[in-house]
């Protein structure tokens, strides 16, 4: 039997990683970054510089930004310090407004933001400065998307914490989720009580909402699509049509920025919206319970945290799909009556299958991304309920299910370091040759 102390830790780890995100988290880290360095500028705004690290680049390259057409890197640092509300985190940016993009507009066509490339890692790292003709202000970002460890005020640190600290902080949580077998969190899901895992609904009103402002909105395009591919249904009879519309419809509006929050977990709104809306979408079409769904969903969340805190925040291939698809397919599995062994099956379907699929960054891409990753969820899980899973002799996977997540991780980190320097050479070129949206 799991013991209280290990029950709690895992339930302060749900609890700390569930957070509301406006957007693609990228854009709107960068707009809170900017727009906590413009509170301490008095003046006009002269001049603006972020750096960031790859994937923070990567990702927010071509997102959509909320309450705007705009998108990208430079408009999201412009609106932060035109608009940006610091105190509202990851939605720093739900009160733009006409005027706000209209100022930001002149910001950037009078070359007053620049952003740039810091290094290639897969760690979050912001570095925002905005400039007066009287002062200047340096918020510095590290390891997650609103964690601020420094603030420098002309030159003199007024806020400081200890990077070194930070990062050993940041490794022990991770070390937390890596103290568990994949057996003892579907015994923490099964044993918990059910009153305590009861704010996950929240996820599921907040996601619903999301995905049914992106079905009604005329920017969107593919949940149409699958709308029709799912018979004009919300819900129809086909579990695998009805979980590809509510989940990649949900994901098209939050990469198209449209003014919902999605549920973010380990940092990204489409991790979040993978890890739960098939598992509606099969607990409607079934008839499942409401806490049957819950701890599914608590199950996915888990394992992918455990992915992900190997393979990093933003890493180099597409979390969504691998760690996301793989947590929800396990929770698939639970959700069908799988035991551990199915379980195991599934990861090891997953991990043969999809383990490479690139991250280019956050952009109208995600959704196929998550018709694929819910496709092949499906497919595993079906595999897997039939007997019939990849060897672990074979490829990434490893003697136990535990093994295949780190080697899962590694794949993206240290292995596609050279991969993530390619597309940030291919965004590069793509600004070069006129693409400003960077």
């Amino acid at each position: 039997m799991m013991n209280e102390t290990a029950m709690t830790r895992l339930l302060q780890l749900l609890r700390s990683d569930m957070q509301p995100a406006l957007g693609v988290t990228e854009p709107g880290a960068i707009a809170f970054a900017a727009a906590k360095s413009r509170e301490y500028v008095s003046g006009e705004v002269t001049k603006v510089e972020v750096i960031l690290n790859s994937g923070m680049y990567k990702n927010a390259f071509t997102c959509g930004i909320p309450h705007s057409s705009a998108v990208g890197n430079i408009y999201a640092a412009a609106l932060g310090v035109v608009a940006g509300d610091a105190a509202l985190g990851l939605e720093a940016l739900a009160h733009v407004d006409d005027r706000a993009n209209a100022e930001a507009q002149k910001m950037v066509d009078a070359g007053i933001v620049s952003v740039r490339v810091g290094a290639i890692a897969s760690d979050i790292y912001i570095e925002a400065s905005v400039y007066s003709a009287s002062d200047c202000c340096t918020v510095t970002i590290a390891h997650t998307h609103t964690n601020i460890v420094q603030i420098v005020v002309n030159g003199q640190a007024v806020f400081q914490q200890d990077a070194g600290r930070e990062t050993e902080d940041a490794g022990e949580e991770g070390a937390v989720i890596h103290d568990y077998t994949l057996a003892e969190l579907c015994e923490f899901i099964q044993a918990v009580p059910i009153e305590q895992i009861a704010f996950i609904q929240q996820a599921y009103d907040m996601n619903l909402a999301l995905f049914h402002e992106g079905l009604r909105h005329s920017r969107t395009t593919f949940v149409k699509e699958l709308w029709k591919l799912n018979g004009c249904q919300l819900i129809s009879k086909d579990e695998a049509a009805t979980a590809q519309l509510l989940c990649s419809g949900a994901i098209e509006a939050r990469v198209l920025g449209l003014d919902k929050p999605a549920m973010s977990i380990t940092g990204s709104g489409a991790h979040g919206l993978i890890c739960t809306m098939p598992l509606y979408a099969v607990s409607q079409i079934r008839g499942y319970s409401k806490e049957r769904l819950l701890r599914a969903t608590a199950l996915s969340y888990l394992i992918t945290m455990y992915i992900k805190e190997y393979s990093g925040r933003l890493s180099a291939f597409c979390g969504c799909a691998i760690a996301a698809g793989t947590g929800m397919a396990c929770a698939l599995a639970w959700l069908k009556g799988g035991d551990l062994a199915v379980m195991e099956r599934v990861v090891a379907n997953m991990a043969a299958s999809i383990t490479g699929m690139i991250c280019d960054g956050g952009n109208q891409g995600c959704t196929m991304k998550g018709v694929t990753a819910v496709d092949t969820a499906f497919r595993s899980v079906r595999f897997a309920l039939s007997g019939v899973g990849v060897d672990p002799v074979h490829g990434v996977l490893g003697s136990t299910p535990e093994d295949t997540f780190r080697y899962m991780g590694c794949i993206a980190s240290p292995g596609m370091v050279g991969t993530e320097q390619t597309m940030i050479d291919i965004l590069k070129d793509k600004s070069q040759k006129g693409n400003r949206m960077s």
